[in-house]
């Protein structure tokens, strides 16, 4: 008797309730997923209606002008006060195996390779700011085109180029400078033998120092 009372209790626990409808509690809006292309195709369309497209073009090309005209500076640098020189070795360890397009083994991993051994410097380098007339005169004078590259870390090459008749390069983002360790400029880079001098040379005298 007591096995049958638990067992109906048990079969009324587990028994399904009965669904009831509750009914509309609030306003219900349909899931809408917007076509992100068709918003940004519409986007385009307004503004080239309005000319927009046309002044936003014209503004990039303006500022890339410029930025071609005048690159923006290296940072960090100052002008040479004192002598200051050093040795930059160019030598790298490969890091992988390098092959031909036949699979044939040109390098293998661990070599210690001079780039200067097979491909050498043969122009100096010239790090100018194209601003200071002192330094781009100096550079001007006392270095050849066939024997140097006048490499600015300011200043504007293409109109320095058309002033000068001479070509310009410039050192974008500072990247050489910076593989150099120069501080200062002018500074100069020049081959001898398996390594490379560098050197910063102050164009204007010491405050103090008498001629």
């Amino acid at each position: 008797m007591k096995y049958l009372a638990a067992l109906a209790g048990l079969l009324c626990a587990t028994a399904p309730a009965a669904a009831k409808d509750f009914g509309q509690q609030g306003t219900v809006f349909p899931i809408v997923e917007p076509d992100l292309l068709e918003q940004i195709r519409a986007k385009l369309q307004r503004l080239e209606a309005s000319g927009e497209t046309a002044r936003l073009n014209a503004d990039l090309k303006k500022r890339t002008i410029a930025r071609v005209n005048r690159p923006e500076p290296v940072a960090g640098l100052g002008v040479a006060s004192s002598p200051r020189q050093w040795t930059f070795d160019p030598t790298i360890t490969v890091e992988a195996d390098i092959s031909d397009d036949k699979g044939r083994l040109i390098i293998s991993a661990g070599t210690r390779v001079n780039p200067l051994d097979t491909v050498g410097l043969r122009q100096k380098l010239i790090f100018i700011d194209g601003d200071d007339a002192q330094q781009v005169a100096w550079a001007i004078k006392n270095y050849r085109q066939a024997d140097a590259k006048l490499i600015l870390v300011r200043g504007a090459p293409l109109d320095l180029m058309r002033a000068r008749q001479r070509r310009f390069y410039f050192d974008q983002g500072g990247t050489l400078v910076k593989r150099f360790g120069i501080r200062a400029v002018p500074a100069i880079v020049e081959q001898q033998g398996r390594i490379l001098l560098v050197r910063e040379v102050p164009l204007r005298k010491p405050q103090g120092t008498q001629s």
